[in-house]
């Protein structure tokens, strides 16, 4: 069973800037493709950020770019998002999802696409 965990979420001010981890268990992370989602109250899971299985390729949510960073260690079984110039809109909660075995440079971006999912961690940025 593959488990994945979230942490680095909070409470910052708005421009602050956070790092969320996302550690994973099991034998398939480095060929896993990893995104990266967020809830806010009474709306629908978003897409932020998605990285492929090698790093190679990224896609990031047009609210987000040029703020956020996604990036991968594999030898570490760990994705990351790093948060920059956060907006009190960027409240959410934070999830890290995972779909093992897709050996492509396409980013998927549907929350359908993936297979496993972390717990979440809670984005609070103050105005």
């Amino acid at each position: 069973q593959v488990q994945r965990v979230e942490s680095g979420g909070g409470l910052v001010q708005a421009g602050g800037s956070l790092r969320l981890s996302c550690a994973a268990s099991g034998r398939t992370f480095s060929t896993s493709a990893m995104g990266w989602f967020r809830q806010a109250p009474g709306q629908e899971r978003e897409f932020v950020a998605g990285i492929s299985w090698s790093g190679g390729s990224t896609y990031y949510v047009d609210s987000v770019k040029g703020r956020f960073i996604i990036s991968r260690d594999n030898a570490k079984n760990t994705v990351y998002l790093q948060m920059n110039s956060l907006k009190p809109e960027d409240t959410a909660v934070y999830y890290c999802a995972a779909r093992p075995g897709f050996l492509s440079r396409i980013v998927r971006i549907s929350p359908q696409e993936y297979d496993y999912w972390g717990q979440g961690t809670q984005v609070t940025v103050s105005s």
